[in-house]
């Protein structure tokens, strides 16, 4: 039997915070992409603006700015002091294109391909199980120069989002004593450019289609890696593997539905020489599987991109195991980021 409210003790009350966070996260998010798209966080790269000032130079009201500005201050990317507007680090850090570690261009395929994520796509992903981000970007009905300009976006944001993560997690684990690094589904090459970077003696070649091998060129040649990773252009289902004593998957397991999962896996143990390790890099579910979000919402990203969804450290750990691996491990890398790691005995 429900109460009166009128006659329910305050402390009784359920609070509704949570309810209100998943409508005005509706409002919320799209206004950091509008920010970033309307580039406030580049005309404040020179210093503090006022609301007046930033107002003139986008040529907009102040009524949609300081919403905008207010809401990209909430969520920490400005500051707001002295009726002044100033980047935070995070953004100095993310924002910018000029920093090394700009996140933008994932932020940009966001929002170039913002159909995949409405409700009415992430909608039929649920009800058919199926990815809409093909049908959604008409990319059956593009020419081959859209589909490799296409492509080329995607690969750039898969590099901007984990070029910080790239640059951490090698210094989590020993790789002293191996020599070649095989990035399988390596896109950008920029967990390569990571792992070159922190061990000398390394080695890596970037697996992936042709068009993918010859985008990561350019980042490989940016960083100037160019003597110690190189490209090989290839499918992971269907030909053989590179020769290397290490195999590395960020995000690639969740792409794919288990039964693929343990299909590279068991590919992996098998062209792995003894003693020859395979790591795999993503956003896991704790072995609950009752969060954290970051990892339920990436396993809706999914819905909407790919087959996949988000997997826990137990049960990538069980694939490994099951095909072979030892000395099994989950480390926890750089920020939502794990790692999940076994030995071929």
């Amino acid at each position: 039997m429900v109460q009166n409210s009128m006659n329910t003790p305050t402390e009784q009350i359920e609070d509704d915070r949570p309810l209100w966070d998943v409508v005005l996260g509706v409002y919320g998010y799209p206004a950091l992409l509008l920010a970033h798209k309307l580039k406030i966080f580049p005309l404040l790269a020179d210093g503090p603006l006022s609301l007046t000032a930033i107002c003139d130079k986008l040529n907009i009201k102040a009524r949609p700015a300081e919403a905008i500005l207010t809401t990209a201050t909430a969520a920490g990317f400005l500051s707001f002091q002295d009726e002044y507007y100033s980047l935070t680090p995070i953004a100095e850090h993310y924002l910018l294109e000029t920093s090394p570690s700009y996140f933008g261009y994932f932020w940009d395929l966001m929002i170039d391909d913002d159909q995949v994520h409405s409700f009415a796509s992430l909608k039929k992903a649920i009800l058919s199980d199926s990815p809409q981000v093909y049908e959604g970007a008409g990319i059956y009905h593009q020419s081959p120069e859209e589909q490799a300009e296409q492509v080329r976006r995607f690969t750039r944001g898969m590099y901007s989002f984990s070029i910080t993560s790239a640059l951490y997690w090698p210094g989590i684990l020993d790789l002293s004593n191996y020599q070649t690094m095989l990035d399988i589904g390596g896109s950008s090459g920029v967990h390569s450019i990571g792992a070159v970077s922190k061990w000398p003696q390394l080695q890596a070649i970037v697996f992936d289609f042709p068009l993918v091998c010859e985008i990561a060129q350019e980042f490989i040649a940016r960083h100037d890696r160019q003597d110690r990773i190189r490209t090989q252009e290839g499918n992971m289902w269907s030909d053989t593997l590179p020769a290397a004593d290490l195999h590395f998957y960020s995000t690639v397991y969740n792409d794919w539905p288990p039964e693929k999962c343990n299909f590279l896996t068991a590919k992996s143990f098998n062209s792995l020489p003894s003693g020859g390790r395979i790591i795999i890099h993503g956003m896991l579910y704790n072995d609950e599987k009752t969060g954290p979000f970051a990892a339920a919402a990436f396993s809706m990203l999914m819905m909407g991109w790919t087959e996949g969804r988000s997997y826990s450290g137990s049960e990538l750990s069980t694939m490994l195991r099951e095909a072979g691996f030892q000395d099994i491990e989950v480390r926890p890398a750089f920020g939502y980021y794990s790692l999940v790691t076994g030995v071929k005995p």
